[in-house]
């Protein structure tokens, strides 16, 4: 067989992949945003009958023997030869039941999540937590390499190539400095701002909407709505975000809305030539956050943007004092949105302790998978550390253990590509500052469009050409680490606080 018949038959295989996964997050959202309560089992077979599809063709050995024959394809091709090794590697070693069984169980965790968090009530989810781990535990078995721990194969699957201990080794460079400034910020005393009014869910919707536009959405390729957990899922023309409202405060509506337009404009502005092919997709779960949390907090709780943001808040909110805003002025505006305190919820916390959050999840999963933790013992896990790390005793579990959708999904691997898509962020931001002199400028008039032009240039349209550290390096110009995000976190709040 020649080396192109082969590629045109990989190319194919890869893209009812691809296509099949976007039909896997579709039913995800759907389940969501629209399934009727009773849908719940009936979803759970679908998604595993999705899942079984996608696990046949990736295992199929017919995959491993064209790889082998397209093993001289160039440029992009080359990229999708690769992936389609290593995706036909991962499915081979994992028995189909398993897969299909894992797809099943998490589509029906998170129904049992759902009911549990609004009911604060840790041991009704417990059981259903105990089987995912089970097949989780089962799973990293199956894809871990001798000498490799099971957790590294599951990370690999967010975060290819990145192990453990690499991310132990960055983590532990950077939570001292975060610690150290969380301290001096609580030594200052300051008042932590508050929002007074009520603001209607309709107006928050609308308002979320039109800033998604002004930050590079494409409405015509992307819809946003109402769900438990804010999320994103699909690609190119149709990109799907959820938000979550809360009438006493707008904050939580625009910034999650801010999170997650951030991974819709990633997705929308990925090489169409490539859709549905590995090199037309995201490069990692990191650079993915990465892109998510700029437009969340380097953009989004910038000085400049707060200019902006704040003249919008009151042409389209009402409410009280304020106008709309519930503060007084845009000063005020980026004093509220960046007020630094302890909190129990990872998506409200502020950018000094998010990390933290991130760190002490990264620690319980491991240990979940490793077996040294039982699910029995992980409440009380989580509020033991959470008090060593924040102060605070957990008041409940919806405000602690259950807070999260992530496990009853099964995502395990994916939190810590939250603290690496931060450290790319503030690498990321620096270099913007760095090639658009006037930044602080558009920000204030609500145009990204120069922003938006770099990220699609450095970010986007590359997809997965290369691996994902190297993406960000070629980026900013030099190899990624922590310092930046330090140093801007220094820098924004030593301004704040006058520390």
């Amino acid at each position: 067989m020649d080396a192109i018949a082969a590629y045109d038959e990989i190319s194919a295989r890869l893209r009812r992949i691809g296509a099949l996964e976007q039909v896997a997050g579709f039913l995800n959202w759907d389940q969501e945003t629209q399934m009727p309560p009773k849908g719940g089992a009936q979803r759970a077979e679908q998604a595993a009958a999705v899942a079984s599809a996608i696990h046949d063709l990736a295992a199929d050995p017919r995959l491993g023997e064209l790889v082998a024959f397209a093993a001289t394809a160039q440029g992009p091709d080359a990229v999708n030869v690769a992936e389609a090794g290593r995706l036909h590697r991962r499915a081979a070693k994992v028995p189909p039941a398993l897969a299909a069984d894992l797809a099943r169980t998490a589509s029906l965790g998170q129904e049992v999540w759902i009911a549990a968090r609004a009911a604060s009530d840790f041991a009704a989810f417990a059981p259903t937590l105990e089987r995912i781990v089970a097949l989780k535990r089962a799973e990293a078995e199956c894809l871990a390499e001798p000498g490799v721990g099971g957790y590294d194969a599951l990370l690999d699957g967010f975060e290819p190539g990145t192990t453990a201990a690499e991310l132990d080794t960055i983590f532990s460079r950077l939570r001292p400095g975060l610690v150290e400034l969380a301290g001096r910020i609580a030594a200052k005393g300051a008042p932590v701002p508050t929002v007074a009014g009520r603001f209607p869910a309709a107006a928050q919707m609308a308002l979320a909407k039109k800033l998604g536009g002004d930050f590079g959405f494409d409405w015509q390729a992307g819809r946003l709505d109402l769900a438990v957990h804010p999320s994103c899922s699909g690609s190119a023309g149709d990109v799907r975000i959820t938000t979550r409202v809360d009438e006493a405060d707008p904050q939580d509506c625009l910034y999650s809305t801010f999170h997650e337009v951030g991974h819709a404009v990633y997705e929308q502005g990925l090489d169409p030539a490539q859709a549905l092919l590995p090199a037309g997709m995201h490069a990692s779960m990191a650079v993915h956050e990465s892109q998510s949390r700029l437009f969340e907090n380097q953009i989004g709780r910038s000085r400049a943007f707060c200019r902006f943001l704040f003249g919008e808040m009151q042409a389209g909110l009402g409410g009280e004092n304020g106008g709309g805003a519930g503060v007084v002025d845009a000063d005020a505006l980026w004093r509220l949105v960046n007020a630094v305190a302890p909190g129990f919820i990872r998506t409200e916390s502020d950018e000094v302790h998010y990390n933290l959050h991130i760190l002490m999840r990264f620690d319980l999963e491991r240990a979940l998978i490793a077996g040294s933790l039982a699910v029995a013992d992980l409440e009380a896990a989580w509020n033991e550390r959470f008090l060593a790390d924040f102060g605070q005793a957990v008041p409940d579990a919806r405000r602690g253990v259950l807070q999260d959708v992530h496990w009853s999904a099964g995502l395990f691997g994916y939190f810590p590509t939250y603290t690496l898509g931060n450290i790319y962020a503030g690498e990321i931001h620096a270099a913007l500052r760095r090639d658009i002199p006037d930044l602080d400028d558009r920000l204030t008039a609500g145009d990204l469009g120069a922003v938006l032009a770099w990220l699609g240039a450095r970010i986007d349209r590359r997809g997965r050409m290369v691996p994902p550290r190297q993406l960000i390096a070629e980026a900013v110009g030099h190899e990624p680490d922590e310092r930046a995000l330090l140093d801007y976190l220094g820098s924004k709040y030593a301004g704040l606080h006058d520390l």
